[in-house]
């Protein structure tokens, strides 16, 4: 029987790893990184090899990166995604996965980060587009305008995220509603725009191209 996302999902060891990575966040003054985040990441990278017609189990593990890909973050910050990765082959292989499987997924959660990360597979790709394309204001922890932290303000002014993937078209559009008496547009690329480049990368691998829309207007 193969491994499935909802296997990992369901883990009792995964689900300690995802809770202690989102608490110790908590403490840096980092947004949620709790298990709302990594069912977000799995079901759009997940969505995203579907709908340019990717074979399902690739898809599923897309999935399964996806919801792996932060649990480092309750060792350390830094290098989370390496950690990730690891912790992964661990747990994959005890459920029962073959090592041709979770080598893909280890390579895609080791990739996501903009600091060291690259589109180098198709499961690596859907994963840095979940991720990347996850800005809301439900993953603020404490609501305050006022915050001089400009990730929060950013998601905080953030009404609306949605990632659409036309196969045909060979397009993939990010399409955020902001709320401009929070933050200007152009506060958004002050901290985003090294993940927007990644996510046109990762488009790019998919043989798609990549747009940014936001209130309606295209920037990228």
């Amino acid at each position: 029987m193969a491994v499935t996302i909802d296997d990992v999902r369901r883990d009792p060891e995964v689900q300690v790893f995802i809770d202690k990575a989102n608490e110790k966040l908590g403490v840096l003054g980092y947004t949620e990184h709790g298990p709302r985040h990594a069912g977000i990441v799995a079901g759009i990278a997940q969505h995203v090899l579907l709908k340019l017609d990717r074979p399902q189990r690739e898809a599923e593990l897309a999935a399964v990166a996806g919801y792996l890909h932060d649990v480092g973050n309750g060792i350390n910050r830094l290098d989370h995604g390496i950690v990730a990765a690891l912790f992964s082959q661990h747990v994959l292989e005890r459920l029962g996965m073959p090592p041709e499987e979770y080598a893909e997924v280890m390579c895609a959660i080791g990739n996501h980060e903009e600091e060291y990360g690259e589109a180098v597979s198709p499961l690596a790709a859907a994963v840095i587009l979940g991720d990347k394309s996850d800005v809301h204001r439900s993953r603020v922890r404490v609501i305050d305008p006022d915050t001089d932290d400009i990730h929060d303000r950013v998601n905080m002014a953030t009404t609306r995220s949605f990632l659409t993937v036309d196969g045909e078209a060979h397009t993939i559009k990010l399409e955020l509603e902001i709320d401009t008496t929070i933050i200007q547009v152009m506060q958004y690329f002050e901290i985003f725009l090294a993940r927007m480049v990644m996510c046109r990368r990762a488009a790019e691998f998919l043989g798609c191209s990549f747009g940014l829309l936001i209130n309606g207007t295209r920037l990228l």
